[in-house]
């Protein structure tokens, strides 16, 4: 178990030194602007479309909360 929470408390560093960057810092504007962050998912002509983008914007969402995870 020990070992696990080292890999994970490894890995939440590592997000942090890439996105804590300037270039990761603009990395992550470009993907809120091109994964929803900020708007709606929603499409009502295409429910494929939807569930596309909300996948799009769930994996920017995942990488939000590791780099602002407390270590």
């Amino acid at each position: 178990m020990e070992n696990n929470n080292n890999k994970l408390k490894d890995l939440i560093k590592h997000y942090k030194i890439v996105f804590g960057s300037d270039e990761g810092k603009a990395v992550m504007s470009d993907l809120e602007k091109r994964c929803f962050y900020n708007v709606t998912t929603f499409s009502k002509d295409n429910t494929n479309e939807t569930a596309f983008f909300e996948g799009q914007r769930s994996v920017l969402l995942f990488i939000k909360a590791m780099i602002n995870k407390k270590e």
